[in-house]
């Protein structure tokens, strides 16, 4: 398979000849992935890194119109393959995404992380019944985000104000000036967040990704204390590697055991990279035999 030059060219070459060499490639390399799993396959591609602060490529709601699209007219009992590369989204969204996804292809769903599938990403990862990872692959935590604040550090810097003014009674200025910025109602908004992502994510591990093991809900249970912990990763832009994964406990399958299907992973994700950073793309929604939907970039 072709590397990131070698596709380059591979473009260059089809569009001198054909017209339209980045449309071609892709869809080829889709293809040829598609014949080497007998499933459905997927791409579901953000922009995000060559069109950064687009809030189209966030996971949202009319996504699921990409999707609805890629699905008419595929044989759902292959099951689906779907290639996962976003920064994550409304956690709304990414539950009636995932829920209707279920309703297409049941548990037969793999996710495919290439290089990126962060926080809602991440979720969708875990609706899933096992990962696709390699050595350049990250997933990362979950934990709730509201008007770009992290709700766990919210409530982790509310606990603080009690304690810091309980210990010292002169400090209670400075820490009324701070949390007098938040409006009402937010510390409850912050606190439901961490459970709904919480009772979402566990629902679809002990479903999905452990369904019938014994001990599912443990597992799920420790996934979710790792994933959805902010005073653990620290910050939400964490970048979490397959090795991390595995040892959440979550169900990883190698890209580097199958070295076909890592050639294709990967010469499918640099045609996807070099269509957003020729093309006015944000976001591609497209499946292997060639139906896709494009939101581009104003």
């Amino acid at each position: 398979m072709p590397n990131w030059t070698q596709v380059l060219q591979e473009i260059i070459f089809k569009q001198n000849t054909s017209g339209n060499g980045i449309d071609e490639v892709r869809r080829k390399y889709l293809a040829l992935l598609q014949e080497k799993t007998g499933r459905n396959v997927i791409a579901y591609y953000s922009g995000f890194l060559q069109k950064p602060g687009f809030s189209i490529g966030q996971i949202n709601d009319d996504d699921k119109n990409g999707l609805m699209n890629a699905v008419h007219g595929l044989d759902r009992s292959l099951g689906l393959d779907l290639i996962l590369h976003t920064p994550g989204g409304d956690l709304a969204a990414a539950e009636s995404i995932v829920h209707y996804l279920r309703q297409m292809f049941g548990f037969d769903i793999r996710a495919i992380v290439p290089q990126i599938a962060m926080s809602a990403g991440t979720m969708i990862s875990c609706a899933c019944k096992e990962i696709v990872m390699g050595k350049q692959s990250n997933i990362g935590p979950f934990d709730p985000q509201l008007g770009g604040l992290p709700a766990h550090g919210v409530l982790e810097e509310f606990e603080m104000a009690i304690e810091r003014v309980k210990a010292d009674p002169q400090s209670t200025p400075i820490w009324q000036t701070i949390i007098s910025k938040y409006h009402p109602t937010f510390l409850g908004e912050c606190q439901k967040a961490i459970e709904l992502a919480d009772m979402v994510v566990n629902g679809w591990l002990v479903t999905g990704m452990f369904s019938g093991e014994e001990d599912a809900v443990t597992k799920a249970r420790n996934i979710l204390l790792a994933l959805n912990d902010h005073s653990g990763t620290k910050t939400h832009s964490r970048h979490l590697h397959i090795e991390d994964a595995v040892g959440l406990g979550l169900k990883v399958v190698r890209l580097e055991d199958d070295a076909e299907l890592q050639d294709l992973v990967l010469t499918v994700h640099h045609s996807y990279m070099h269509t957003f950073a020729n093309t006015p793309a944000g976001k591609i929604i497209e499946n292997h035999v060639g139906s896709v939907i494009v939101m581009n970039v104003q």
